[in-house]
């Protein structure tokens, strides 16, 4: 096996690393621009008195970041060619996300905001699957220009994880489909034009189909922004919205009729390797950082990087890094490869939740090996960590990662389900029942 970057992705990330220092940094430098990304970050960006949104100067320079980088050739790099991209690869994109990320708070690639020189447009990927022709031609240029925002309403006040459960519910009357319900964390709500609204149209609580999308004006009667919930890390673009005989014409349905969870998880792979990649880099930008400065501060006389108390950490971490890095390319190269994702579903997950609970301990060791300055905003550390903690809940919680790698390695579900055979208690059953005792050899 060959563990080498392929040469085109490498030549990429040189590519990309140059763009950076011609156009990226210079922008970043820029009438106080640094004040989004020193200790100034968090006031900076946000709007404290319009509840805590986005404030806009901070996101007209991310609209000129991205200007620049789609220009360049660089923000569509992942979509299909006919879209203006460079139809990259799972492999491709998980490299270049980990390179980003390491390199540390920046207008190259802002995790906060889901903002990137390379962007993940999952939006317009869900169009291009499910969405009509017309659809299609209407929305997806409309998306990559920014002439549209679309938010993402599938988490309701008492459903998170458990989406079959959704309470908000839509009926048909005639051409038009009449919703009723509310969402929770409702991302992108500040500056959405449209929102895609998932609600059950058929079926009961707990059926995985029955569930429909449907693409809601945010500005249609009965839509209500109630209020922004704020976060461990500002600003916030997550709105509580609640939805009272919204009326969507039948031609604002995405995918079929009660196949809504399958529009909802065409991304779920793919975000989540992606997001996995991200929060190592920043994890593996943790410890860089880390041993930098245990090198150079020399407290009673020599240097802390001479301590075991501040080599073992990071080298257990320095450890679990390498080996996580190895699973999320590996994992990638196999979507690529269009492994079926019924045997590589455990590996994403995997990936997911030991990434995002490296880089916050990775965080939390900086700050540590820091002392006091690694608690100050003047070091990036308590950003990082704010930011990805929360990944430890969205992009499905690290409980639900784990009792999907659970479920492939017993065999409820996943490649093993037939190899394993049933088990202990339903064979036990069956003897009572009256089967063979040598069922239960």
């Amino acid at each position: 096996m060959d563990f080498t970057i392929p040469d085109d992705i490498a030549q990429l990330l040189n590519d990309l690393d140059q763009f950076i220092e011609d156009e990226i940094k210079p922008l970043e430098r820029e009438n106080d621009n640094i004040r989004f990304f020193d200790h100034r970050r968090e006031n900076a960006r946000t709007d404290w008195e319009s509840d805590g949104w986005p404030n806009e100067e901070w996101e007209d320079l991310l609209r000129e970041m991205r200007r620049r980088a789609d220009a360049a050739g660089f923000l569509r790099y992942h979509l299909p060619e006919r879209f203006g991209g460079s139809d990259g690869t799972n492999l491709g994109m998980a490299i270049v996300r980990e390179h980003l990320a390491a390199k540390g708070l920046g207008l190259h690639n802002d995790l906060q905001n889901e903002s990137s020189i390379v962007g993940n447009f999952p939006t317009v990927l869900m169009m291009e699957l499910y969405g009509t022709e017309g659809q299609q031609a209407e929305w997806i240029p409309a998306m990559l220009e920014g002439r549209a925002g679309i938010g993402f309403g599938l988490t309701e006040p008492l459903h998170g994880s458990d989406a079959t459960w959704m309470e908000t519910t839509a009926y048909q009357d005639g051409d038009e489909w009449v919703i009723n319900g509310a969402k929770r964390w409702n991302t992108g709500l500040h500056k959405a034009t449209h929102d895609f609204i998932f609600a059950r149209t058929s079926g009961k609580g707990g059926d995985a189909e029955g569930i429909t999308c449907f693409i809601v004006p945010t500005d249609t009667p009965g839509f209500n922004v109630e209020f922004m919930w704020w976060t461990f890390n500002m600003p916030t673009d997550h709105a509580e919205i609640t939805l009272t005989d919204v009326r969507v014409p039948d031609s604002g349905r995405l995918g079929d009729e009660g196949r809504g969870l399958a529009v909802a998880q065409t991304f779920v792979h793919e975000n989540r390797i992606r997001q996995a990649a991200s929060s190592l880099g920043a994890a593996q930008f943790c410890i860089d950082e880390s041993v930098k400065y245990s090198r150079e501060r020399a407290p009673f006389g020599k240097p802390l990087s001479q301590n075991q108390a501040i080599q073992w950490p990071l080298a257990e971490m320095h450890t679990d890094a390498e080996m996580i890095r190895q699973l999320i390319r590996k994992t990638a190269w196999d979507m690529d490869q269009g492994t079926d994702p019924l045997f590589i579903s455990d590996k994403v997950a995997m990936c997911n939740y030991r990434a995002n609970r490296l880089v916050c301990d990775a965080a939390d060791q900086a700050i540590q090996t820091h002392g006091g300055i690694g608690y100050s905003r003047h070091m990036p550390f308590e950003h990082i960590y704010r930011h990805h903690r929360r990944y430890r809940i969205t992009e499905g919680a690290e409980e639900i990662q784990i009792r999907r790698v659970a479920q492939f390695l017993f065999g409820f579900s996943g490649p093993r389900k037939t190899s394993l055979g049933p088990s202990f208690a339903s064979r036990f059953n069956s003897v009572q029942k009256g089967a063979p005792a040598s069922w239960l050899d």
